[in-house]
């Protein structure tokens, strides 16, 4: 899990071939005029969700997992609260893995919360189990998916 700045967004390029061109287009879109849903960036091994509405709170926020994606959750307007654990300890399935959804759900308490605030994000690997949406306030937010298998989608 990283969390930081987009402003520094650069020093993670590195780190896998889809960060920079997802990093780009956090950085050169008008974020805030997108639409809800779903919008191609590089086909199915790229592309980002836009997230309107309130929060569920901590309580009802539950961890998930996925396998073929990495999150890079950044924050548009208002502030998220994610839960964080790592995924090997999860152990209260709620939903088994389902390939077609790639996720998994858990019951289990996150280890940690973040405060993520606007121009912040935090990306999730698949060891990584997080539970999106935990504050109560209105929230914006892009959900950037980045195949994992970049070149064999």
């Amino acid at each position: 899990m990283i969390l930081d700045h987009l402003r520094y967004a650069e020093r993670y390029t590195a780190l896998h071939p889809g960060f920079a061109p997802a990093f780009e287009y956090l950085a050169q879109t008008p974020l805030q005029t997108l639409a809800a849903g779903r919008h191609e960036i590089d086909g199915d091994r790229l592309f980002v969700m836009i997230n309107r509405g309130r929060g569920r709170g901590h309580a009802e926020a539950k961890l998930e997992t996925h396998r073929r994606y990495i999150d890079i959750q950044m924050v548009i307007e208002g502030t998220d609260d994610i839960g964080w654990k790592p995924a090997h300890l999860c152990q209260q399935v709620n939903l088994s893995y389902s390939p077609e959804q790639d996720l998994a759900l858990f019951a289990d308490p996150p280890t940690a919360w973040l405060a993520v605030a606007p121009q912040n994000f935090a990306i999730f690997f698949p060891e990584d189990a997080h539970a999106p949406m935990g504050g109560e306030d209105e929230l914006t937010k892009a959900v950037v998916k980045v195949a994992i298998n970049w070149n064999c989608n």
